[in-house]
């Protein structure tokens, strides 16, 4: 055991060394998403390039273990840590009113992309792989199911890296993405249902194939419901424990079961993740918890990029390279059409259905469920597993660049996107006479509203903002120079003003005690109250 968990220590620290390296080089350098260094990185120290060549008297680093998955039991169940961190992440930063009101469309999107790249990619099997003769074959089912899932995994972390997560393509490309998922696993069971009959020459039990499929499906929906309706509420009672890196550690802990929970019930561990992040994410302390959550995904997240690179086998995509190519085409060109095509229909335009279509194109740790159990089924052979780790690898490389470059210019739908209704908004406004003054009173606002239970983050962008939030009151805080602005709804400004004036008043006993030091009076209570009185009503 000492020996393995050395080992262990040993590959971890190689692993984050050269992917940190690798995906900083690919980012500042190649200007390209951080994810596809540290899927190169895992290529090439992996154990079919570097990690095969063996150290002296120790062996091969990253010596190939026999079965579908490459690497040691250890180093996979860090990468799949990594993998929860990343969805119960990209859950937390998803914006869940957008992410409900295009969740229609993303079932357009995501039925779209499951059906043309099924069709496509089992029909191409069958043309141009002589030893298949129909659909209904073993291979075809499987390499047509091998095309319909989605990476949910590196898409959410390029959409993370561009910050596009909360956009109406990212919401829809996320949301499309599990679903996709969903299917594709549920479309597996259907798939290992018929050709295990197909091979025995038996018939197909239908009734247990559905109940397997009602099953994960069910167990998503409720989950989904259950868990929106419930964060809310299991945030309250966290608040109580007055530490939030224990909310933030115990929101975890819920991610991690959901995800066991999701595997039990025939899903993948990360769609679980990502219901538990989407859950808190409108909840007060969603910026807390993920203010936390990233610091450890900063290390897991490249361990599992990484591993995923690793379990690229070269030779084994050799022996089938021109129908491979061929495949990785056909199922490029299954999810761009068959994703951004229905896009269309439902309110974005060309610009938005490129997006869309290039945020379906990555394929990850689904593809290779699906490829890993074909091949323990002895429904596909090794050359048809090469031929989905090739299709893994060059959507994985392709796909980040295209989605990056994708989303410059305009918005991709085509509708003008409907603001909240602001009738009910109104924003206070207080003129100090330096920015050092206004920056003194901007942060003594901030600690005011913490010491009433508030949650305050910081708001990117080219004006200093910060969001002031406590479960459904929420207010915007702005500092423009010398001024300062706060805005929130109507209903709570008797409350705002009651607490700027307090701040105020502590503001002007430190200057009246700077007085009695016999120092400059810096501003007087006349004026105080004069910046107090002044407000306008905000239409944004």
């Amino acid at each position: 055991m000492a020996h393995e968990m050395m080992v262990l220590a040993l590959q971890l620290g190689v692993i984050l060394v050269m992917a940190k390296i690798s995906g900083w080089f690919f980012s500042t350098k190649l200007h390209q998403p951080k994810v596809l260094g540290e899927l190169v990185a895992g290529m090439i120290i992996g154990p079919y390039v570097l990690g095969a060549i063996p150290l002296g008297s120790f062996g091969p680093l990253f010596p190939p273990v026999a079965g579908t998955i490459p690497v040691s039991p250890e180093l996979y169940g860090i990468a799949t840590i990594g993998s929860i961190l990343l969805l119960f992440s990209s859950g937390l930063e998803t914006d869940l009113p957008t992410f409900l009101r295009f969740s229609g469309k993303a079932s357009v999107v995501g039925l779209g992309g499951v059906i043309i790249s099924f069709f496509l990619g089992s029909t191409v099997t069958v043309l141009l792989h002589p030893s298949v003769h129909s659909i209904m074959d073993p291979e075809a089912l499987f390499l047509g199911t091998i095309c319909t899932a989605t990476s949910i995994g590196i898409t959410a972390r390029i959409l993370g890296e561009t910050k596009k997560i909360s956009s109406p393509e990212g919401v829809t490309i996320l949301a499309a993405a599990v679903l996709d998922d969903v299917i594709s696993i549920v479309l597996l069971s259907v798939v290992v249902g018929i050709s295990s009959v197909e091979m025995s020459g038996g018939s197909v039990a239908w009734s247990g194939i559905g109940s397997v499929a009602l099953k994960a499906v069910g167990f998503w929906a409720i989950c989904m419901v259950v868990g929106i309706m419930v964060a809310p509420h299991l945030t309250k009672w966290m608040k109580q424990l007055e530490s939030l890196s224990v909310i933030a550690e115990i929101s975890f802990g819920i991610a991690l079961l959901l995800a066991g929970l999701s595997e039990m019930a025939g899903l993948a561990m990360i769609i679980g993740a990502y219901i538990t992040g989407l859950s808190f994410s409108q909840t007060d302390v969603s910026a807390e918890i993920t203010e936390r959550i990233k610091g450890v995904g900063d290390y897991f997240i490249p361990v599992f990029f990484a591993v995923m690179g690793m379990m690229v086998d070269f030779s084994a995509i050799s022996s089938v390279l021109g129908f491979g190519l061929l495949f990785s085409l056909i199922a490029f060109v299954g999810k761009l059409a068959g994703c951004g095509l229905p896009s269309l229909f439902v309110g974005f335009n060309w610009r938005g259905a490129l997006r869309i279509g290039a945020g379906m194109l990555p394929r990850g740790e689904v593809t290779l469920i699906v490829a890993g159990i074909g091949l323990a089924s002895g429904a596909i052979g090794p050359d048809m597993f090469g031929v989905a780790v090739m299709t893994m690898l060059l959507a994985s490389v392709a796909a980040p660049p295209l989605l990056v470059k994708s989303f410059s210019g305009g918005s991709g739908y085509r509708k003008k996107i409907s603001e909240p209704a602001t009738a009910d908004m109104v924003t206070l406004e207080l003129e100090f006479p330096s920015e050092r003054a206004a920056e003194f009173l901007r942060k003594s606002f901030s600690d005011a509203f913490r010491s009433e239970g508030f949650f305050v983050r910081t708001i990117e962008g080219s004006v200093r903002s910060w969001q002031i939030r406590k479960e459904e009151m929420v207010f915007i805080l702005r500092r423009k120079g010398s001024l300062i602005e706060v805005s929130g709804k109507q209903e709570y400004e008797a409350f705002v003003r009651l607490l700027l004036l307090e701040t105020l008043v502590d503001f002007q006993e430190f200057v009246d005690s700077l007085k009695s030091m016999e120092q400059p009076d810096m501003m007087g209570a006349g004026l105080l109250m004069n910046m107090f009185a002044r407000n306008q009503q905000s239409d944004s």
